[in-house]
């Protein structure tokens, strides 16, 4: 049974990672100051509805690796 949590807090750790790495950084706002090229409207938004979507993935697999970790701290 603790090979079985192991095996499934190895795989969260993984994509906990890959989704971390995937999100966009946050510094970008102050880009606009500078006169950097900014994007459409569209494209804002899309950008948006991707790093929430990775906000929210990476809290629900954050808390399975916290709860993984304390059922295998009992365990």
């Amino acid at each position: 049974m603790q090979m079985v949590f192991v095996i499934i807090q190895l795989i969260s750790c993984i994509v906990l990672m890959a989704v971390i790495a995937l999100q966009s950084g946050k510094n970008s706002g102050l880009s606009a100051l500078s006169g950097a090229k900014s994007d459409t409207y569209l494209a804002k938004n899309k950008q948006k509805s991707r790093d929430a979507r990775l906000a929210l993935a990476t809290k629900w697999f954050a808390g399975a690796f916290v709860v993984l970790t304390v059922v295998l701290n009992i365990l």
